[in-house]
């Protein structure tokens, strides 16, 4: 058999996610081929309206349904019910990120979804999942980071709790839900069933504290914010900015003193340990802060890497946007856009070497209606038209409120 063009190419997916965590899932699998149709209210998701702005498109939104379709339909009318059924006997993934129990209200639950198709995948996503104690409370990124003690472990001793600037739990989740979703699509090759997927952004919190959990749980240990750095690892400054230098492990130390210029540190008992350095970082740091001091960014992160020491920029967003890593590596892509003329999305994480990711434009609101009804579906122009007199689907929008 020949090789496919694109991963998932011939994998359908109906995106009912609003938001990050839901949609981000569903544009990993549009990346990867797979044809993802955004099933979202008339007027367009809210989040089409979010900022910031890049002349009057939304970089929030951009980012999470780049490479979608758009069907744009009231879920409420009986014939858009006829719609969705259609859909979900045509369609491999159904991914939905309301809260528990919404979806069964609407009338798509997994019950109703498999006896449609018995070989579509489910995938849930929520705050704190479709049962577990707090099932029926709402949450978004921060909760993850808050409830499994990300938040205080974070930072040095005294601080306030401290967040994450970027929401690394929706991220994260939609990682989760994308994993899932590919490993069910391989299962379903050997058993012929669908099956649902349940994550939620509480469990992704405890993905990153698990290390401390484990060790709380089994022995009692109770972690101090920053006990277990020892220097020089961490943010220093240098004449136009910041850098990091990452040299914790023991291996490193040796590098360590010979980028400092201090030899007579390797025999120093005070320095022959991790725990013991951390005990005496204060030493370690000043010499690290006198001779960064006299560096520029860029003389100290090649300085430190020519030692084979870990060094890296403490980059703002606009350094960052600057980086040539991101735009060498297409992590970071400009693609064409509808509202700002072009616009960059995230792009391929992945670098297939045969089977390249696919990085498509954001729709317009309804974009696809005539495309997924006439042509996927089969409903006539009348038909459609139809459709469109009753408000059941609508190509409107909200653009004329966006400021810019």
């Amino acid at each position: 058999m020949a090789g496919l063009k694109h991963p998932l190419e011939g994998v359908r997916v109906l995106d009912l996610g609003r938001h990050q965590a839901g949609p981000r899932c569903a544009q990993v699998l549009a990346r990867m081929g797979a044809e993802v149709i955004k099933v979202e209210r008339l007027g367009g998701e809210e989040t089409r309206y979010h900022g910031p702005w890049v002349r009057k498109q939304s970089a929030y939104w951009v980012q999470y349904n780049s490479g979608k379709k758009s069907l744009s339909m009231d879920l409420r009318k009986p014939e858009a019910r006829e719609i969705m059924e259609k859909l979900i006997k045509v369609s491999d993934v159904l991914l939905q990120n309301f809260r528990p129990g919404t979806i069964e209200k609407m009338g798509y639950g997994y019950d109703v979804l498999k006896k449609l198709n018995p070989r579509i995948i489910m995938v849930n996503v929520s705050a704190y999942g479709q049962f577990g104690p707090y099932r029926d409370q709402i949450g978004y990124d921060p909760i993850g980071q808050t409830m499994s003690g990300i938040a205080m472990v974070t930072g040095e001793e005294g601080m306030p709790p401290i967040r994450a600037g970027v929401p690394i739990i929706d991220r994260t989740t939609a990682l989760h839900a994308t994993i899932g979703t590919l490993a069910a699509l391989h299962e379903r090759e050997f058993s012929g069933e669908g099956q649902s997927i349940d994550v939620c952004l509480a469990d992704t919190g405890y993905s990153y504290t698990e290390i401390p959990i484990t060790a709380y749980h089994g022995a009692g240990v109770k972690p101090k914010r920053g006990e277990n750095t020892a220097p020089p690892s961490g943010t220093y400054p240098c004449k136009d900015g910041w850098v990091l230098i990452s040299a914790g492990d023991q291996h490193h130390w040796h590098r360590v003193c010979n980028a400092l210029r201090r030899p007579e540190w390797l025999e120093d008992p005070r320095f022959a340990t991790r725990p013991e350095r951390a005990k005496h970082a204060a030493e370690v740091n000043a010499a690290m802060r006198e001779l960064l001091g006299k560096m520029t960014m860029k003389e100290a992160i090649a300085y430190f890497t020519e030692h084979d020491v870990v060094a890296a920029p403490v980059n703002s967003i606009p350094q960052a946007a600057e980086d040539p890593h991101p735009w060498e590596r297409r992590a970071m892509v400009e693609v064409p856009d509808f509202l700002a003329g072009s616009i960059a999305v995230s792009g391929d994480f992945w670098h297939f070497s045969r089977t390249p990711a696919v990085i498509g434009s954001t729709p317009r609101v309804g974009e696809h209606n005539e495309e997924i009804l006439g042509g996927l579906l089969g409903y006539s122009d009348d038909q459609i038209k139809t459709l469109r007199a009753k408000e059941v689907i609508s190509e409107r929008d909200e653009y004329d409120q966006v400021p810019g």
